[in-house]
């Protein structure tokens, strides 16, 4: 039985390799400045990073104010696991970048980093858990990460010590490893002295102050700097922070444990390093620590910790390089997981249980960029993983601070993705449920429960609840896919078609062939107003401005020329626009709005009425009489164009009414007062009963857009895509006089030519079908990847949209989409596979005319 030989006190300093632990501490500089670039508040490994890379980059007068001393906090006590995995797209580039700058960090500061690179192993003792490896195989395959799947023989090979009896299948990243977080923290920290930086501490912020050209005063014990920017890397105490200045960060500190053996002889006899272990089922990661073993573990919501009293009042002043009173009895389960996994620790004594503080938000993603309502306010918290994560988000938040734009789409990490609906209620359940949710399966279109409803839900939420799957959007309650009668109604996410897959296709065929209704209520909505409001969004969009009474798409372009937002925008009356946005990007586009506005001098007067307005989208080829029953506006194709906006009243409620549907069909989106929507659903429901009108939801949207070749931000387009290879040249006016954000990026990118391409694909799969994010093959290379896909209920084969190489984007051109551990045939087709309602309509016009 592992047995506790000692257990740590506060205060403990965790040991290190020998010849780093007598390495001392770095003095902070004595000097001091009055104004600063960048003051970075926080001096763990992110904060430090950053200061690193700003200013290696060239940045002149970088400050870091820390308020005890380098790594307190989180830092010093971490674990220090490093790897190159992670599900989410972009932030693989984060990982990668981080692996390969602490490479070479000690041979270019000289500082030792203690880095151990033995690889890792992710185990799967589940078929389920294989079927997510090969999942995770085809997201990883155009990206530069080595990732493989690896069978029990090899796996027994590499870690001799396992029991292999439930073993099928291991994840293997070689280069994963684990460093030294206080050696990687002080290598940083002579690096960003070499290249310029002032790192000052003790030195706490006791104020945070802005001023009304956009600088700060910071104030100190020491005195007070004038800043034009500042970023919080506080850590856990990085609410604080916030709060000087009104705003409450969605964190909540966590305690997490970790255990620590003495000398084992199984481990001592090895030739080499253990690679690096995560038992998924057992949900604990397991290393090799010196000639013992080191293990942590993430407990179940129900028995981890919270430090919920710090959120209320505050950390406890000193807090600095202290630690919890381990509790055992808390991570038992996992402690006889591993015991089970590894033998070898059934004998072994533990010399340290740490148990320390790390911050969690409530999606367990960090808080990355610039803050949404505070001008040259940035933040970098809330890492769970921070380690691994200070390299790559010092370089990603250096390049998007001095270049203007980020340097990729990270908007997982937008802190702006939070709201004031984000309650310190909320995010304790999120916090909770995403610790002991750290291993769990990752299946596609994964809805998680904790915390909800927030205080965002439409007015229709109670009316549909009981009859549909909600998904979860920015705060928001949304139908994902309506029950049917008989039909399973339980939430079962899978890796292949799954109990929504035909009552999904239901929904498809009442709006194809009848008439349906949406919630729609979570689109993100903005007034824009004034002298200034069109010379703003002329400046601000690629295509020209509607005119008063219309409606179009248009597109926000960052100086690089990169889609930072897809938007439709309605001219409601002149100098007046009402902007509507996707529901996770909100703030996302509000902040780049104001920031612009502001900037450039406009006199415009910008309102976020998002959680003011409902809407419901009708669609189907009975939209139009469902409709005209409720209202004596004219309706008919003559008057009421597509496109066009018009306000008056359905069924005695006033409506904003824009002549457009994401499915393609006749259709109408129908802006309302939050409060009428379940007056406005009841009398459309009623009105239209004759015509078997019924709900559909966001997937059955999903499939209706993509066989009409509609591209979604996010997906087709966001800050990694240029609008020309997307396909959006219809939307992007060159020649408009404006002198649009991006303009003169895009022209060159034109001049130049492209080198890829969006595609549309049709694909011959089974019981599978694509997500987005897969690889696709060429003659046995991966040549691109899909960027979003669904069924066709029309065609019946699968459909996604992918980003390959211009010389293969022909139609026609045959390649292959990776799904599951298979390769299955793909064709480039034609776009749209089914004609939008307006295209149909000028059609038929057209055949009229052609044959009078």
């Amino acid at each position: 039985m592992l047995r506790a030989a000692a257990r740590p006190l506060w205060g403990l300093a965790l040991p290190r390799d020998p010849v780093l632990a007598e390495s001392p501490s770095l003095p902070a500089e004595m000097t001091w400045k009055d104004n600063a670039e960048t003051v970075i508040i926080g001096g763990g490994c992110v904060g430090v990073s950053l200061a690193y890379h700003l200013a290696k980059a060239g940045m002149r007068d970088v400050v870091l104010l820390e308020k005890s001393e380098l790594t307190a906090g989180s830092t010093w006590h971490a674990a220090g696991l490093t790897t190159y995995f992670h599900p989410g797209i972009n932030l693989k580039k984060i990982h990668y970048y981080s692996i390969k700058l602490y490479e070479k960090l000690e041979e270019e500061t000289g500082q030792m980093v203690g880095f151990h690179q033995p690889g890792s192993i992710r185990i799967a003792t589940t078929p389920i858990r294989v079927d997510e490896f090969k999942y995770q195989m085809t997201r990883t395959g155009w990206h530069a990460t080595e990732q493989y799947i690896i069978g029990p023989e090899k796996i027994q090979e590499m870690f001799p010590l396992l029991n292999m009896d439930k073993i099928l299948a291991g994840l293997y990243n070689p280069g994963d490893g684990h460093i030294d977080p206080y050696s990687l923290t002080m290598a940083l920290a002579a690096g960003a002295r070499k290249y310029g930086a002032l790192l000052k501490y003790p030195a706490p912020v006791t104020s945070l102050k802005p001023r009304s050209d956009g600088t700060w005063d910071v104030e100190t014990p020491q005195g007070c700097l004038r800043a034009n920017r500042v970023v919080n890397a506080a850590g856990f105490w990085a609410r604080e922070v916030g709060k000087m200045i009104g705003l409450e960060h969605p964190l909540i500190p966590v305690q997490h444990q970790y255990v620590v053996t003495s000398t084992i002889p199984e481990v001592q006899a090895l030739k080499q390093e253990l690679p690096v272990l995560r038992d998924l089922e057992g949900s604990y990661y397991l290393r090799q620590e010196r000639d013992g073993l080191l293990f942590g573990p993430y407990e179940s919501q129900e028995k981890m910790k919270v430090q919920d009293a710090w959120v209320t009042n505050g950390v406890p002043p000193g807090f600095g390089k202290e630690l919890f009173e381990s509790d055992l009895d808390r991570i038992m389960d996992h402690v006889q997981s591993a015991m089970k996994m590894v033998p070898v620790l059934q004998k072994a004594n533990i010399i340290n249980v740490v148990n320390g503080p790390i911050t969690y938000t409530p999606d367990i993603l960090p808080m990355v960029g610039p803050h949404q309502g505070v001008q040259n306010y940035w933040v970098a918290i809330g890492f769970g993983y921070g380690i691994i994560h200070a390299g790559g988000v010092g370089k990603y938040l250096s390049d998007w601070i001095l270049q203007g734009e980020p340097p990729f789409d990270l908007i997982e990490l937008d802190p702006n993705r939070y709201g004031k609906w984000t309650t310190a209620q909320y995010t304790e359940a999120k916090a909770r449920e995403s610790y002991g949710f750290n291993n769990i399966v990752g299946y596609p279109k994964e809805e998680r429960f904790a915390g909800r409803p927030t205080q965002r839900v439409s007015g229709l939420y109670e009316t549909l609840a009981p009859k549909c799957s909600m998904g979860f959007h920015a705060g928001w309650e949304q139908p994902n896919w309506f029950y049917r009668p008989g039909w399973d109604t339980q939430y079962r996410p899978s890796f292949r078609r799954t109990n929504w897959f035909e009552p999904v296709g239901s929904e498809y065929k009442q709006v194809m062939q009848r008439v349906g209704v949406i919630d729609l209520t979570p689109f993100g909505k903005f007034s824009i107003k004034g002298p200034d409001s069109a010379r703003l969004l002329d400046h601000l969009f690629a295509n020209v401005l509607p005119k008063v009474g219309f409606t179009n798409i248009s597109h926000m372009l960052t100086p690089k020329g990169h889609v930072y937002a897809e938007l439709t925008i309605s001219h409601q009356s002149p100098g007046e626009f009402l902007l509507i946005t996707g529901s996770g990007s909100e703030l996302h586009d509000l902040r780049w709005i104001e920031e612009v506005a502001v900037k450039g001098g406009y006199a415009a007067e910008i309102r976020n009425v998002t959680d003011e307005l409902g809407v419901l989208g009708v669609a189907g080829p009975c939209a139009r009489k469902v409709l005209q029953k409720l209202t004596s506006e004219d309706l008919s194709e003559g008057a009421f164009a597509f496109l066009q906006t018009k306000s008056f009243k359905v069924s005695g409620i006033p409506v904003t009414a824009i002549r457009i549907s994401y499915t393609g069909e006749l259709g109408w989106e129908l802006y309302h007062r939050r409060e009428d929507s379940a007056l406005l659903y009841e009398a459309i429901m009623t009105a239209g009963q004759q015509e078997g009108i019924g709900d559909f939801g966001t997937y059955a949207l999903n499939a209706l857009r993509l066989e009409k070749a509609f591209r979604a931000w996010g997906l087709e387009m966001n800050c990694d895509t240029n609008p020309l290879e997307a396909g959006l040249d219809y939307f992007v006016k060159l020649n408009k006089p404006a002198d649009f954000i991006g303009k003169q990026a895009l022209q060159q990118i034109k001049a130049e030519g492209l080198t890829r391409r969006l595609v549309f694909l049709t694909l011959a799969t089974d019981d599978v079908d694509p997500e987005g994010n897969e690889s696709v093959w060429y003659r046995g290379k991966v040549i691109g990847n899909t960027t979003s896909g669904s069924y066709s209920y029309s065609l019946q084969k699968s459909l996604a949209f992918a980003y390959v190489p211009v010389e293969l984007s022909e139609v026609g051109q045959q390649v292959e989409v990776e799904l599951l551990g298979k390769n299955y045939p793909a064709t480039i087709i034609q776009e749209p596979l089914v004609l939008t309602e307006p295209a149909r309509n000028r059609l038929e016009k057209k055949g009229r005319k052609d044959k009078t």
